[in-house]
């Protein structure tokens, strides 16, 4: 485990914070906060503190997207046989469910398909086009891939089907022929925001057809004269809610910027799951502990969350997130659709069950490969002197070998690619990368070795030959090597600001921090930095390797704190015999025995004497 470098912020101008901080009436630190964020104003403090569902772009800016929507009320019109596409990881299945589930309730000729990881591999395959030629189809929406899918599209086209993408990832240079490509990351596209998920993507087509159906959109304005048509905008509004808890999982498991758009939606999807949460979700959550209310506490207290703790970002992406990929890792992500789909109860639960066990097979099998692969580097001088690190084992299970190099690129702060034997011959793998490289943009200097792949700066999938893959260790390392410096290969904590306790960990002070929330990338939860602590005398390690104490700080007025740090249950030592310690932290709520209390969740422990 490498040591981190603290960098304290300082990418803001102070007589902003200040003038900030006079107009919103905060201290100066929630003020940093803001501008930190690329908020200047009191009228963006505002957007920003009360997101609406008006603050979505028109659907219709995205490029294709009317070209999409005439080719639905075609379909629909023509009573023609339509097929949802979708990727097998929780941002296609939650698109494929979304998309499905709204068509599906005024379209019955409709069906749905999801690749197999072994047999087919990511993105649109010819076998997908294959059963939608037997079984009929006409029309193919596919989500959260195609955008490179060039041969699959003049595929498809033989056959007389035409097929609608609507992917977020980087295009090609050339995009396949289409009826629409909808993907904001398109050059010609002039949608206002890039970063939807797929699901996101799925959202919009949905959003465009329903506006263009009651004939007002989301972002409409009216006047005291037109009653009407707010009225019908409220209908619209209150549709459209119902999707988004599909959409805010799939924002907090894609790893998505939670800024702009996705912010609004995150922030709204949240609301639905904590209020009236869909079957499937509210059983995937058990299996995280997380327990509903008994309707008794509920009954008459709609300002009461559905869970006896409230559901975060976090709660998604750590428990919803990877059950909902087990299934598609281990077996068939139809059963991941099928549980998002489920509106009744009993089956929900049994398909959550089902999907639980594949979970615990997946970490088997990816703790197994993890420490296979950690016993390769330890025994390699060549392997650890590298700035990269590539892998191939032929046993790892295709289904986890994402989850490996994320586990390695977490012990060794390294880009890291891990391959597989695929059942056609192939080594496919998956590259996780670290923040200060473009594992993209590598791959693309090593395209000519590769047959296929696709992603964005800080994940990819890929595979090649088997003969081309000591040509492409060899290569890939020289791109990291050009382009990588070695200061930059220490993982960095990025500090918000200094606190003390005492002064500036108030109760408005933390009602406030949580209207930051929803948190994630682009929109992290703020690390603070505080000096001069000392434990109370109770620290202990938990769970093996987590740090448990209480902090407070060396002042006469200073609360105490209970903190944890996970993974930092080395330092217990250090904790006993130091004086004191300065740490790096991020304030949460913890619920546990009915109780929620403020935490510190510590990033990182620097000793002193």
């Amino acid at each position: 485990m490498k040591n981190k470098r603290w960098i304290t912020r300082k990418d803001y101008d102070i007589e902003i914070v200040e003038k900030l901080a006079e107009s919103l009436g905060v201290d100066k630190i929630i003020a940093t906060l803001l501008v930190e964020r690329g908020i200047t104003t009191f009228e963006e403090a505002k957007k920003f503190f009360r997101p609406s569902l008006d603050q979505l772009h028109d659907p219709f800016l995205m490029k294709d997207m009317d070209r999409a929507i005439d080719r639905i009320n075609q379909a629909i019109r023509n009573k023609e046989r339509i097929l949802i596409y979708g990727d097998y990881d929780v941002d296609g299945t939650s698109a494929v469910a979304l998309v499905y589930s709204y068509f599906q309730a005024i379209h019955p000729n409709i069906d749905f398909y999801i690749p197999d990881r072994d047999t087919e591999g990511y993105g649109i395959s010819f076998k997908g086009i294959d059963y939608a030629h037997e079984t009929g189809v006409n029309l193919i929406i596919a989500l959260d891939c195609g955008i490179k899918a060039n041969e699959q599209a003049d595929y498809a086209s033989g056959f007389g089907i035409d097929l609608i993408v609507g992917d977020h990832h980087l295009p090609g240079e050339e995009l396949p022929k289409c009826v629409a490509i909808l993907d904001p990351k398109r050059s010609d596209c002039p949608y206002p925001f890039k970063e939807l998920s797929g699901c996101g993507i799925g959202f919009k087509i949905v959003e465009a057809y329903m506006e263009q159906k009651m004939g007002v959109k989301l972002c409409d304005t009216f006047g005291e004269n037109e009653t009407g048509k707010r009225q019908q905008q409220d209908l619209l509004k209150r549709k459209l809610l119902k999707f988004l808890d599909l959409v805010v999982v799939s924002i907090a498991s894609d790893i998505v910027p939670i800024v702009g758009e996705n912010r609004v939606l995150a922030n709204f999807g949240l609301k639905v799951i904590n209020s009236c949460p869909r079957p499937g979700i509210e059983a995937i959550l058990k299996y995280g502990h997380i327990e509903a209310r008994p309707e008794s506490e509920r009954e008459n207290h709609p300002e009461i969350t559905y869970f006896r703790k409230e559901v975060n970002i976090s709660d998604l992406v750590f428990l919803v997130g990877p059950r909902i990929n087990a299934a598609g890792r281990i077996r068939s992500a139809r059963d991941s659709v099928r549980l998002l789909l489920c509106d009744e109860r009993t089956s929900a639960a049994q398909l959550a069950e089902e999907i639980d066990k594949y979970n615990s097979e997946r970490k088997d099998l990816d703790t197994l490969a993890t420490e296979t692969a950690k016993e390769t580097i330890a025994h390699s001088p060549e392997l650890q002197s590298r700035k990269s690190i590539v892998l191939v084992d032929e046993t790892w299970h295709k289904g986890v070998v994402g989850i490996v190099a994320s586990r390695l690129v977490e012990a060794y702060y390294k880009p890291t690619i891990i391959f597989t034997r695929s059942t056609d011959d192939m080594y496919v793998g998956s590259a996780r990368s670290i923040k200060e490289f473009d594992v993209h943009a590598a791959l693309e200097e090593c395209a000519d070795l590769l047959e296929h792949f696709g992603g964005h700066k800080c994940a990819a999938g890929v595979s090649l030959k088997p003969e081309n893959y000591e040509r492409f260790v060899a290569r890939f390392e020289e791109v990291v090597q050009a382009q990588l410096k070695e200061e930059e290969m220490v993982p960095e904590i990025e500090i918000d600001a200094e606190l003390v306790f005492s002064e500036h960990i108030t109760p408005k002070f933390l009602r406030i921090l949580k209207q930051f929330a929803p948190f994630g990338p682009e929109n992290n939860v703020p690390v603070f930095l505080s000096r001069r602590l000392a434990d109370t005398g109770g620290a202990r390690v938990v769970g093996q390797k987590h740090l448990k104490f209480s902090a407070i700080q060396l002042d006469a007025r200073s609360k105490v704190f209970p903190a944890i740090g996970f993974q930092l249950g080395r330092y217990i030592d250090n904790m006993r015999r130091c004086s004191s310690f300065d740490i790096c932290y991020m304030l949460e709520e913890n619920y546990w025995n009915g109780k929620t209390e403020t935490q510190l969740n510590v990033k990182d422990i620097r000793f002193g004497e």
